[in-house]
């Protein structure tokens, strides 16, 4: 198992981005396609934890079931956390987890700096 991780959306230019960055480093991570795989509400309050942010930080408020879930007037986390477990695509994305730390690789300079740190 590679010591980086990807959370990783093939869709998404700015993952894509991300991934190759990784890869033209020689970094072999390990890609996970967060939306076939969702995650649990233990990985994610651990992913917040590395992150040092709360749920909100790392939804994706442009998203359509954002607003028909209407997070926007939700302020518990436990929700929001769940509401990400159940809907994936309202994480944000890449997400690349090294050492116990982690990044939203948006701009790509956060990544840069996470895995040459």
């Amino acid at each position: 198992m590679s010591n980086i991780q990807i959370w990783h959306n093939p869709r998404c230019s700015k993952s894509r981005n991300a991934l190759n960055l990784l890869v033209e480093e020689g970094i072999d991570a390990e890609v996970v396609k967060y939306l076939e795989t969702p995650h649990t509400v233990e990985e994610i309050e651990n992913l917040l934890s590395m992150l040092g942010v709360n749920a909100r930080a790392l939804m994706r408020t442009k998203e359509t079931i954002y607003k028909e879930l209407d997070l926007k007037n939700e302020n518990d986390e436990a929700k929001l956390i769940a509401a990400m477990v159940a809907n994936p695509k309202l994480i944000e994305r890449p997400i690349v987890i090294k050492e116990g730390k982690a990044v939203i690789g948006r701009p790509i300079e956060n990544v840069i700096e996470l895995v040459k740190g």
